[in-house]
């Protein structure tokens, strides 16, 4: 049993060295802001790169983990997916009517996304806040409007 055990070890570690080697996830780039939107305050700009940018930007953070496989290949993919929904650097084409909604629905951001970003977890006060300020920016529901309607059902 022993040498079962050591043998799936070092096969683990051989595959996890092995796996390096795949260009995949380390592609880190930033590229320029081309057209920000015009955010209705400064206030909603802040929260929004607390809590959206690292996806929804090409102002993405690339912490030490994201150069090692498999974290940098889920990593890529998230950042590639996010951008291509919506960007904040690229005049948030794409879903941003929908992004108070998303964020108010608690889908975004992701649940594991939160762990190793203790600066993107916002209290009650601030998600409504950015809830408004999404709304106010691009159009769509406020927190209020959210709220109101949870009352009427």
């Amino acid at each position: 049993m022993k040498k079962l055990l050591r043998r799936f070890v070092l096969a683990t570690l051989v595959v996890l060295i092995v796996i390096q080697l795949v260009p995949y996830g380390r592609g880190h780039t930033n590229p320029p802001t081309r057209n920000e939107p015009r955010w209705n305050s400064p206030r909603t700009r802040e929260l929004a790169a607390r809590t959206c940018f690292d996806c929804h930007s090409n102002e993405t953070k690339w912490p030490w983990y994201t150069n090692v496989a498999p974290f940098s290949w889920l990593v890529q993919r998230d950042v590639d997916e996010g951008r291509a929904a919506l960007n904040f650097s690229e005049g948030a084409r794409g879903e941003a009517e929908e992004a108070a909604e998303v964020l108010a629905d608690g889908d975004m951001p992701p649940w594991f996304y939160l762990p190793l970003h203790a600066d993107a977890q916002l209290s009650f006060a601030e998600k409504r806040e950015l809830i408004d300020g999404l709304a106010a920016t691009f159009g769509g529901e406020t927190a209020a409007g959210r709220d109101d309607a949870a009352e009427r059902d």
